[in-house]
């Protein structure tokens, strides 16, 4: 079996600032950008790796989602606790300075952790985790 991970999808709420986000602090080219009845999806992806994509969607357009749960949605990704994003780089370090001085939202500083990676990690608009690991 030959499979690839293609895209992954992060929720947004405010498609001008997860764009910039993306696009101005972590680097990543737009590949698309699609409006429908209001919402916006934007695909946007590692320069170099054309097969890998996150779509930052509207995270409550599936019409089957109940109001309870939109709500439930809204809270969680305020929290920070709804979606997340694993990336990784040769160079922690600079990669965090880097992000710091474009004003990412710093939620940890590069730390060892126990489970044997290095690790940091930031908040896009949305609230979702962006963790990013040495790649060693």
């Amino acid at each position: 079996m030959d499979i690839k991970i293609n895209a992954s999808f992060l929720p947004h709420t405010d498609p001008e600032a997860s764009l910039a986000f993306y696009r101005d602090v972590l680097g990543f080219e737009v590949r698309l950008d699609v409006g429908y009845e209001g919402m916006r999806w934007i695909t946007v992806g590692p320069v170099g790796q054309p097969d890998t994509s996150v779509v930052l969607e509207p995270p409550v357009a599936d019409p089957g989602v109940t109001d309870e749960e939109r709500r439930v949605i809204t809270e969680m990704m305020a929290k920070g606790t709804y979606a997340f994003l694993n990336l990784a780089t040769p160079d922690l370090d600079s990669t965090f300075e880097e992000m710091v001085a474009k004003g990412a939202e710093v939620v940890q500083e590069p730390t060892e952790q126990p489970y044997g990676v290095r690790d940091c990690a930031f908040r896009d608009p949305a609230g979702n985790l962006v963790r990013i690991k040495e790649d060693r």
